[in-house]
């Protein structure tokens, strides 16, 4: 099946630009375009994508906030920013809002379209959304904000503590699954059993705990 699309960019050139971009990719099928967060967010609920691309500045609703809103009501839907900004709070609040990743728009357009499919597998992607230095810098600012990491790791497995330190890491469910000689199909499984006990919406916020907890180093993340 093709993984459907919504683009969510109030800036028509580019907006049209990546359309015609996934359009081009037999897997890729884009369902809906918006011009602000409060379309995009209806375009999500109406259509369920597999993948949004949401703008992070947009007008009536920006898109952190619509990105909250889509992963609460729609949360199989998964949320890829753009921006044309490396900031790191940024960042940092579009992975608490839930969003998967972070796509700097000048991306090179392979590196586009692998992110938006490695993203709908489910796997972690390194690059762009993660810069140089940036677990340093969220860890930084996610102490700074006072987060807890709550009770969430003693409902965790001895597997699924392997599991976490791996996807961490940044190992794709294909790798954790030859690393621990499981099926990728295994893997996923335990990938969302894990999301679910520690609460968090994505992989980016599972790895922000593995190494606020000591599963992971901050050297393994980068």
């Amino acid at each position: 099946m093709p993984i459907t699309i919504v683009i969510a960019e109030d800036q028509r050139l580019f907006r049209q630009s990546l359309r015609l971009l996934l359009e081009h990719e037999r897997d890729l099928v884009v369902v809906g375009e918006a011009m602000d967060g409060r379309q995009a967010f209806d375009l999500a609920v109406a259509h369920k994508p597999g993948i949004v691309l949401m703008d992070v500045d947009m007008p009536r609703l920006d898109g952190i906030t619509a990105t909250r809103l889509i992963r609460s009501c729609v949360p199989d839907s998964k949320v890829l920013m753009l921006s044309v900004h490396d900031d790191d709070a940024r960042i940092v609040a579009a992975v608490q809002a839930g969003a998967c990743g972070y796509i700097l728009k000048d991306a090179d357009h392979q590196e586009f379209l692998r992110i938006i499919r490695a993203t709908f597998e489910g796997d972690v992607v390194r690059s762009p959304f993660m810069p140089d230095g940036f677990a340093k810098k969220a860890m930084a600012l996610v102490n700074k904000q006072g987060e807890s990491e709550g009770g969430g790791l003693s409902l965790l497995t001895e597997r699924e503590h392997e599991i976490l330190a791996c996807a961490a890491a940044g190992r794709s469910n294909k790798e954790i699954a030859d690393r621990l000689s499981i099926s990728p199909e295994t893997a996923r499984t335990h990938v969302n059993r894990i999301l679910g006990k520690l609460h968090v919406a994505s992989r980016v916020q599972a790895t922000l705990y593995a190494l606020r907890t000591g599963i992971a180093s901050i050297d393994e993340a980068e």
